[in-house]
């Protein structure tokens, strides 16, 4: 279902069949202006990076997918489960969701470990972020429903995306973590526990009423190629952030 573009100008994970409807994406560490550590399509303005570095960069995103970079859409993040509905270009605080019916506004989350789930069914779209804290919490069965809701339909005609995070390979976690997750989301390895934050994610959602065949996985890891994407683990922290992007073409 995804692929990556990598030989483009700023290379994309895209979907292999296009939608006419919506415009889905997640963004690489690659094609943009940011020095290192952030080099270089950083997005993220919580980091150290300049920030007229990630306004080019956030701009060269969005003309790639023929998106206004002035109707954007862009969340808090909390950790949290908070889903909001709007209708306009802005920044949101305290939701790690957004959702909109409106055509031509992107909806953006920001991740780099985390994961980001892009969810659509015809005429509504949402963009959700989900850490450990927010995915044990409920945020991707949040948003499925409240997209549902909005949409006036079931979850069985929506469509799930995830994209780049740290994977069970490398997302090492401790007892109290674990002990947060269902048995099949964690798995022993020596003296740690290691968890698959996508397994967890599709678990919830399935229980939810999504149909397996309506979930669609990149399936890459940020924390193992650190030429592609940003960690967060990996990097200590210092390091730039990804998009999630959605949108309903105008």
């Amino acid at each position: 279902m995804w692929t990556l573009d990598a030989s483009a100008e700023v290379p994309l994970w895209r979907p292999a069949d296009r939608d006419p409807e919506v415009v889905l994406a997640f963004s690489t560490r690659r094609g943009g202006v940011s020095a290192a550590p952030y080099d270089s399509l950083n997005l993220g303005r919580s980091t150290g990076d300049r920030a007229e570095d990630v306004t080019k960069n956030r701009r060269r995103l969005l003309h790639a997918l023929a998106l206004d970079h002035d109707r954007l859409a862009t969340a808090g993040q909390m950790h949290g489960v908070r889903v909001v509905a709007v209708e306009a270009p802005g920044h949101t605080p305290a939701c790690d969701a957004l959702l909109t019916r409106r055509p031509g506004v992107p909806l953006a989350v920001s991740t780099a470990d985390c994961m980001s789930l892009l969810f659509h069914a015809t005429g509504t779209v949402a963009a959700a972020h989900a850490g450990w804290r927010g995915t044990a919490d409920g945020i991707p069965r949040a948003t499925l429903l409240a997209l549902c809701a909005a949409a006036g339909v079931a979850p069985q005609r929506v469509t799930v995306h995830l994209g780049p995070c740290i994977r069970a390979c490398c997302y090492e976690v401790g007892d109290d973590v674990a002990r947060r997750f269902p048995a099949a989301a964690v798995r022993r390895a020596g003296a740690a526990w290691h968890l698959d934050l996508p397994h967890a994610a599709r678990l919830q959602l399935l229980e939810a009423g999504l149909p397996p065949d309506s979930l669609h996985d990149s399936g890459a890891c940020t924390a193992c190629d650190a030429s592609w994407y940003y960690s967060h683990r990996r990097d200590r922290g210092r390091t730039g952030r990804h998009w999630g992007i959605v949108a309903l073409r105008a």
